[in-house]
């Protein structure tokens, strides 16, 4: 099947009604105010986008949640127990791979979906408020979804930094993704609690990805549970091979019936350009206090599940297609090949339209699981399998 990209002619009429709508879309804060961020970018650059979505209020002192708060219901996005309104239950249109809660117990920690600009921002979400948390819950249903063939998803909400936060380099930015992970570590503490034995799947996206990050070094490196891991998918956000690997206490996938080990991907079309993640990722120090600058990030090729390599598009099991609001989602087998780029990126090859909120420099981050969400099914699945071999 070709690649897709628009494929029906409209009408002016229908055109002006498409275009209202995905505005409205981008308005309720699906991610990052992409169609004018990425205008802005290309127009004024970084520093102007940074003037609009940098928090410019003192990062406020926000207050541990009560030790038991986890044991609420209503701080879980998705957990088995959730049979109703649970969108980590979701599955594409034609999927016959109905959703398993016997095998394994997946975290997932959801992406950034706290967007604000100018006098609305604050660095920490707030619990109550309800736009974020309805983008959050999308994240779950096209994200964690790709694992509910293997076991239960238990997804927390968390009161997550401003995407803000990743546009200085000021203090407050990392003292607010500080905060967040505060309550990420609590919902993991009460996901082990609930899950005492058996195998775990730990995955996230963006943000997500760097507190899972921080998890593995904190509470699961060297640590009885460390056993206990089937496989870790660190996605959207990079990891040093060099710098970050060893103090995580799993190795990177090199194969696909190897368990016990991390995955990371970053998703980029050509003509790529990468160089603001590179950028950040050499400044920013890691995981064993080693420089990044001069190291390699992780590239795992989710359609091979190994490190680095290339596949064609024909063997793609699946990218989920979810441009149209008001049709169901699909699978669209052999559209998007895979290659790892000696820069530590994943190219995708030429542009393809997967929806209005590709970034700037041809950077598919918030598509990194929509690419290969089949791909991503069945890894989990075979790692599983070999986990459970041992």
């Amino acid at each position: 099947m070709a690649r897709f990209r628009q494929t029906e002619k409209h009408t002016n009429h229908h055109g002006e009604r498409l275009l209202a709508r995905k505005f409205l879309y981008v308005v309720a804060g699906l991610i990052v105010l992409v169609i004018g961020a990425s205008l802005v970018y290309r127009v004024w650059g970084m520093e102007l986008i940074r003037m609009v979505m940098v928090p410019r209020e003192a990062l406020a002192q926000i207050a541990p949640l009560p030790a038991n708060a986890y044991d609420d219901p209503k701080m879980w996005i998705a957990r088995p127990d959730m049979v109703k309104d649970n969108p980590a239950l979701w599955t594409p249109e034609g999927m016959k791979d109905a959703p398993s809660a016997e095998k394994a117990a997946v975290f997932f920690i959801h992406p950034t979906s706290y967007i604000t600009t100018l006098g609305d921002a604050h660095w920490n979400m707030r619990l109550d408020d309800r736009e974020p948390l309805t983008t959050a819950r999308r994240f779950v249903k096209n994200q964690a979804s790709a694992f509910n063939g293997i076991g239960a998803i238990w997804a927390p909400r968390y009161r997550q930094a401003n995407y803000g936060a990743f546009l200085t380099d000021k203090p407050a930015g990392d003292q607010a993704l500080a905060l967040a992970y505060r309550d990420v570590s609590q919902a993991f503490a009460a996901f082990l609690k609930a899950n005492p034995e058996g195998p775990l799947i730990l995955a996230a996206h963006s943000q997500g990805s760097r507190h899972l990050l921080q998890l593995l070094k904190d509470q699961v490196a060297g640590k009885p549970v460390a056993d206990r891991i089937a496989a870790v998918y660190a996605v959207g956000w990079p990891v040093s091979v060099e710098a970050d690997l060893p103090a995580l206490g799993l190795p990177a996938c090199a194969r696909r019936d190897q368990s016990h080990c991390i995955m990371s991907w970053q998703s980029y079309a050509e003509p790529a350009d990468p160089s603001p993640v590179i950028e950040s990722f050499e400044r920013k120090p890691s995981f064993t206090g080693k420089p990044h600058k001069g190291t390699h990030m992780l590239c795992t090729n989710p359609i091979t599940g190994v490190v680095n390599g290339a596949a064609p598009a024909s063997a793609n099991r699946g990218t989920l297609d979810a441009r149209d609001a008001e049709k169901p989602a699909r699978l669209l087998p052999g559209i998007v090949p895979a290659r790892c780029d000696a820069s530590g990126v994943l190219m995708i090859g030429e542009p393809v339209d997967m929806g209005p909120f590709t970034l700037p420099g041809n950077n598919y981050h918030v598509y990194d699981y929509a690419l290969f969400w089949a791909d991503v099914r069945e890894d989990a699945k075979q790692r599983l399998a070999a986990f459970l071999k041992k």
